[in-house]
């Protein structure tokens, strides 16, 4: 036996025996947080979805007490790439706009499973678009501001779209607006995540079955935990609605506002879905005075503190017409300016950062099969909610189709 083995032999000899013992259930227990972090790690990697690998990286770190480092990263890479100043947009969503009249065709019943056995009852009606919007920019590009028809049911307008510039400084983006009809059907979806599919009445994605009628799909707000706000889903509460939050309101007729809670509205037996999120933008035509103050704890943690970022939100029109605005480059003052600028009396933002606002609308190619098309050109997966999603949010229905 050599010296450096007797050395270690009297070592362990004079070693106590609870010292022995502690040694073990520390390396057992770190051995047990290792296998069960690179369990939980490699679980949210492999979990279904569009969520792209850093997306759920970052997400996975801040739920397990990591944040400060993903904000220290995610800082370092928005000081690399902050948005751009000045310069001119690509113009050629505008062109669209920019060459349709001011009434656009759309043919009645040419959505419906029967329509081919009955041409003989297919007749064509004009549908106006919404006016243009005064942009925050002037003077406008041709076409900026105008809306244009993404979406129609027989009964009339139902979806436009149109675009416009978020402010005097950032002049190379495009802020995507779309107009919604009150006479629209809204479901209120969850995420599988966010927050969680227990005791909802709705998948956390749009199964094929709920194809026909789809118009649109847009994203939800905050994690629970970040909303400052709660959550219903008819009957079910996923989190508490807070008096005074901004809330997304859809009700049994599957119409849908937006206010403040317990004053605008409020629960009752006709209330399907509430989603709240943060306190109001806008309310009966009035911005929120503290749009531009504390706007970390106010309106969300953007990336690496910063004021100009991916911005979503929606509002109500005085004629009960929903306004869904969304964009890079926005502050939350631009965001509310763009929101009342489109008609919003009051308003709410919802999800924000580049990796949660998306906004889709659907062709239908068939009568069982839907074409998703990008509003905007934000980076999230066109059919992202055609698939298991993480998070909540909202779908758009013909009401014919209901």
């Amino acid at each position: 036996m050599t010296e450096r083995t007797l050395n270690r032999a009297r070592a362990y000899q004079r070693t106590p025996r609870w010292v022995y013992w502690l040694r073990r259930i520390i390396a057992a227990a770190l051995t047990l947080v290792i296998v069960t972090t690179s369990w939980s790690l490699i679980s949210v990697l492999r979990a279904p979805g569009t969520d792209d690998a850093p997306t759920r990286l970052a997400e996975w770190s801040r739920d397990h007490s990591l944040g400060p480092l993903v904000t220290l990263a995610e800082t370092a890479q928005y000081k690399l790439n902050p948005p751009a100043t000045g310069g001119s947009p690509d113009t050629s969503v505008l062109a669209q706009a920019a060459n349709s009249v001011d009434a656009a065709t759309t043919t009645v019943g040419a959505n419906s499973t029967n329509a081919a056995k009955r041409p003989s009852t297919v007749v064509s009606i004009q549908i106006p678009n919404q006016p243009p919007m005064h942009t925050p920019v002037t003077p406008s590009l041709p076409g900026e501001g105008r809306f244009v028809h993404a979406a129609s049911t027989s009964a009339g307008p139902a979806l436009q779209i149109a675009y416009v510039r978020p402010d005097s400084i950032h002049t190379s983006y495009l802020t995507g607006v779309a107009w919604m009809s009150h006479t629209l059907r809204f479901v209120l979806h969850p995420g599988y995540e966010d927050p969680g599919t227990a005791g909802m009445s709705q998948p956390d994605l749009i199964k094929a079955s709920a194809f026909p009628g789809l118009m649109a799909t847009f994203n939800g707000g905050f994690k629970m935990k970040d909303a400052n706000g709660g959550y219903y889903d008819n009957g079910h509460f996923a989190a508490p609605l807070v008096k005074g939050a901004a809330s997304f309101v859809i009700y049994k007729d599957g119409h849908a506002t937006v206010g403040t809670w317990g004053s605008d509205v409020r629960m009752g037996p006709k209330v399907a879905y509430v989603r709240q999120n943060l306190q109001p933008l806008m309310t009966n035509g009035k911005l929120a005075p503290n749009l531009s103050s504390n706007v970390q704890s106010n309106w969300g943690a953007t990336i690496g503190g910063a004021y100009y970022v991916w911005r979503s939100g929606i509002g109500i029109t005085k004629s009960g017409d929903l306004v869904y605005v969304m964009g890079d480059a926005l502050s939350v003052s631009s965001l509310a300016d763009i929101l009342h600028r489109a008609g919003a009396v009051t308003a709410m933002q919802l999800d924000i950062n580049r990796a949660w606002t998306s906004f889709m609308y659907y062709k239908h190619p068939t009568s069982t099969t839907v074409q998703p098309h990008k509003m905007g050109t934000f980076n999230r997966p066109v059919g992202r909610y055609l698939q298991d999603t993480s998070r909540d949010f909202i779908a758009v229905y013909d009401p014919k189709a209901a």
